[in-house]
């Protein structure tokens, strides 16, 4: 696969995240947790690579630790057979370039580091968000934006219109130029909505960059700037149609509805012929699966150790599942433990949490998504007798969801994913 030498990709991945509370309170968004094993900033890490995309700056703020850390010198996303040693992923904190150690803004944020675009003398830039759950090969997208002689382009996605405000939003004519564009609009006119990955002729954007620096009423940003100076200057700027899947996953509650979307199919994870690559995380504990532990429409890292019944659930590294436990509905990121006896229904469980014996975590009614932070440790309570009925109810209507399968055989994991 060639390099595209004539792109490079800006990775914005200095989010706070401060909806996706509190999973974000040690860490920047882009490297929550997602799936079995991997992290949000992974997606467009692995668009860009399998897209022939190989020079990024990855641009952090907020808990920048967290993701240096996790991409480190970038090998495991750069290493293949056929890639090996080819490229480069550079990490691009605020601290280097600004006396604040922030930025200001996502066109504040790209301005700092002209100097680095400058080095790699690009057409074209790419620039992405770092925390959006989505597969896509932007090569496509590169050649519609060469064949319009766009001086902009923007992917766009068609949104539910209940979510519509939530989002950039496009209108455009015949021929998918952008007529007008309105940022987070109240009452929007549209629902189609920018999906945060831009694609500018470099000269041009650090024009625009330049002109936006300049201006003391500006707030730096890509949406609310720089995009409306493009569109008033009448340059020609793009909308490129995408009908694959995409989240912007900025809430608990879309988090805990990406992970049920990847169990239902309508998304996928890594394949063979588009992997999702990530860092590779050190086995502390030999895995185990008990004779009597049922998974059912689950996805289940290898390293876990499981001893209890898993309905429609995703389980992450190092997830221990004590004896008597029913999971259902939920997510168990990396690290944690729950103990024996323990119900959780709809409900997310952070990294390294510890949930002792007997506590009952979530409402099996289709209430808010029930949240323990990361670290954090949950007891059971003393229950009188009314709760305590209730807590068997609710242990009853799990075993039917998770279809009561016993045995030894393959029927134990029902529409599930263990690999080892």
């Amino acid at each position: 696969m060639p390099n595209n030498t004539d792109c490079i990709a800006m990775l914005l991945a200095g989010g706070q995240g401060s909806r996706l509370a509190p999973f974000t309170g040690q860490m920047a968004k882009p490297v929550v947790s997602f799936g079995d094993r991997f992290r949000m900033i992974d997606f467009p890490l692995s668009n860009c690579i399998n897209s022939g995309i190989r020079t990024i700056g990855v641009l952090t703020q907020y808990c920048s630790d967290s993701v240096h850390d996790h991409i480190t010198d970038g090998e495991a996303w750069l290493r293949s057979a056929t890639t090996k040693h080819s490229g480069e992923i550079t990490m691009l904190p605020a601290s280097r370039v600004s006396s604040s150690g922030c930025y200001t803004g996502t066109a504040d944020a790209l301005l700092r580091n002209i100097a680095y675009v400058d080095e790699h003398h690009p057409e074209h830039v790419l620039v992405l968000s770092g925390d959006h759950i989505y597969q896509m090969d932007y090569r496509p997208m590169l050649e519609f934006h060469k064949a319009n002689k766009a001086m902009a382009t923007i992917a766009v996605k068609q949104v539910p219109w209940r979510e519509a405000h939530r989002f950039g939003i496009m209108h455009t004519d015949e021929q998918s130029r952008i007529m007008k564009f309105e940022e987070k609009p109240a009452n929007p006119e549209s629902n189609l909505a920018s999906m945060g990955i831009y694609l500018f002729r470099w000269q041009d954007l650090r024009r625009f960059l330049l002109e936006d620096a300049a201006n003391p009423h500006s707030s730096h940003d890509f949406g609310k700037d720089i995009i409306p100076a493009i569109l008033a200057a009448e340059e020609n700027l793009n909308a490129y149609p995408y009908e694959g899947y995409w989240r912007d996953v900025g809430t608990v509650e879309s988090l805990w509805e990406a992970h049920m979307e990847l169990l239902d199919g309508e998304m996928s994870l890594s394949t063979e012929t588009w992997p999702l690559r990530s860092k590779e995380v050190q086995q502390v504990r030999k895995p185990y699966v008990s004779p009597q532990a049922v998974l059912s429409n689950s996805i289940a890292h290898p390293g876990c150790t499981i001893e209890g019944r898993i309905s429609r659930s995703v389980l992450g590294a190092g997830v221990s599942i004590g004896k008597g436990s029913g999971i259902a509905e939920s997510i168990i990121m990396p690290g944690a433990k729950i103990g024996r006896n323990v119900i959780i229904h709809r409900a997310i469980i952070g990294e390294n949490a510890v949930i002792h014996d007997g506590a009952i975590i979530g409402e099996r009614n289709h209430g808010d998504i029930a949240v323990v932070a990361p670290g954090e440790a949950i007891v059971a309570h003393f229950m009188n007798g009314s709760s305590k009925l209730k807590a068997l109810e609710q242990l009853e209507q799990f075993e039917k969801s998770a279809t009561e399968l016993v045995g030894t055989g393959e029927e134990r994991f029902s529409n599930s994913v263990l690999h080892y």
